[in-house]
């Protein structure tokens, strides 16, 4: 037998029975939010068509998509040319027609597009499930996770945008977790790269500027001259994307720098709009205009969104936009979305580091009966189905072991009351219940131990 152990890809993870209640605490609590504002659930496969993912996420993005080997004889078709000439990319097309989802806005596009007849539109869905990308792990980034996505298509109105954000406001209130929103245009973007000269460059001038908080100003202005951005529209861009003041001083000098763009003015009208709506909604947590949130996805094409825990450094915990033509990828142009999504397991570990788990969010079982044997067992059975029946998580433990064993396995568990029944308490047609963190031992009615634990 090999003495290699067993181990799990990396940017991969086991989640155990604490780790699972927590990330459970998480999923509901988001799951309820999206349920007040009228979100419907679905959810899609693990692998799409690579027909359906890929051009989606830009170059970057398609190189991080994990590509699934075809099943049967997959070098059928290949030609000795094909092997020979090394052409990773080539030979991906020919070995590979699926890939696991590299996120969930993409599968929802394209699910609404086969299902469009049964929709009523605007559609709210949510969707809760894993994606996949081939990236570098390090913390707070992995290979394998989930994300909690809320979208609406089918209507152009900025009352969604404004609606999304008051669920990311109400989601970390909710969670303790203090949070600055981030706020931002494509079409600001988009005026920006017109008024520097470089319109045909706007992809490549949001996949830099979004990088500023992560490697700084100086290394995206190197970033932008080795994308062929020409010196004087990199000094023309300095000014913008360092612009400092209030949200309203902000929005008034760039709209007054992209006064020639028609398309930089309707992205400043529209994040004008949404900020002024927020004012009313009794926001608990900051939201900032910022003009070097890009978010690289291309598909992008209105107001963008990012949250970052204020806190503790984890980067994004949240993002999102609206993409007025992504379903136009799948022959249904005109359809407008917009949609966030959370990050699960960043906000995992943001919970984890701010200590902000309610203690009941991990609570398993609340009740152990102390098994001392067949009869006591089958005299505690009828008050542990009752103790089930009031919604008291309840075990029975399997075996007549020492009552050390059972006591420690209790502790292990962080169980708050265990319960006795031996000769004494069967004579009394009662149980003892002892609270494990007293110490303190009580003669009770079944009746009485579901008011107390319940208590």
């Amino acid at each position: 037998m090999s003495n290699n152990k067993p181990n799990i890809p990396k940017g991969t993870r086991d989640f155990g029975p604490q780790e699972m209640a927590k990330r459970n605490y998480i999923f509901n609590t988001i799951k309820e939010v999206y349920a007040l504002y009228g979100f419907q659930q679905i959810e899609t496969p693990a692998m799409e068509t690579l027909h359906t993912l890929l051009g989606k996420y830009g170059d970057e993005g398609d190189k991080l998509l994990f590509k699934i080997l075809n099943s049967g004889d997959y070098f059928k078709g290949l030609t000795d040319e094909d092997l020979l000439s090394r052409d990773t990319l080539r030979l991906q097309t020919k070995l590979c027609e699926k890939g696991l989802r590299y996120d969930l806005t993409v599968p929802f596009a394209r699910f609404v597009v086969m299902h469009r007849d049964e929709l009523q539109l605007p559609f709210k869905r949510y969707q809760i499930q894993p994606v996949w990308r081939a990236d570098r792990p390090q913390k707070g980034r992995y290979r394998e996770f989930y994300q909690c996505d809320a979208d609406v298509v089918g209507s152009d109105s900025l009352l969604n945008e404004v609606e999304l954000m008051q669920i990311v406001d109400t989601v970390f209130t909710k969670f303790g977790v203090r949070v600055v929103i981030k706020i931002n245009n494509r079409k600001i973007l988009t005026g920006i790269a017109e008024t520097i000269g470089e319109a045909d460059k706007i992809v490549d001038i949001t996949v830099a500027i979004d990088k500023l908080d992560k490697i700084g100003l100086d290394n995206v202005n190197e970033e932008l001259r080795n994308d062929g951005i020409s010196e004087a529209a990199i000094e023309k861009l300095q000014p913008i994307i360092t612009l400092k003041g209030s949200n309203a001083e902000k929005l008034q000098v760039i709209e007054t720098v992209l006064q020639d763009s028609e398309t930089g003015r309707k992205g400043v009208e529209e994040t004008r709009f949404i900020l002024e709506a927020l004012k009313t909604t009794g926001l608990k947590n900051q939201i900032e205009f910022d003009l070097t949130l890009a978010r690289g996805l291309n598909y992008y094409t209105g107001a963008i969104f990012e949250v970052k825990a204020l806190d503790t450094p984890m980067g994004s915990i949240t993002g999102g936009g609206r993409y007025d033509n992504l379903t136009g990828i799948f022959g249904m142009p005109g359809l407008s979305g917009v949609g966030i999504s959370f990050g699960a397991d960043r906000i995992y570990d943001v919970l984890e580091t701010l200590q902000l788990y309610p203690k009941d969010a991990t609570a398993s079982t609340q009740v152990l009966f102390i098994n001392f044997g067949e009869k006591e067992t089958a005299y505690c059975l009828p008050v542990a189905r009752l103790l089930r029946e009031q919604g008291i998580r309840t075990e029975v433990y399997p075996d007549k072991a020492k009552m050390k064993k059972q006591m420690n396995y209790a502790n292990a568990k962080q169980v708050p009351f265990v319960v006795l029944a031996g000769e004494n308490e069967m004579n009394a047609g009662k149980l003892t219940l002892k609270n494990m963190t007293t110490g303190e031992q009580t003669l009770l009615t079944p009746e009485e131990i579901v008011k107390i634990v319940k208590a």
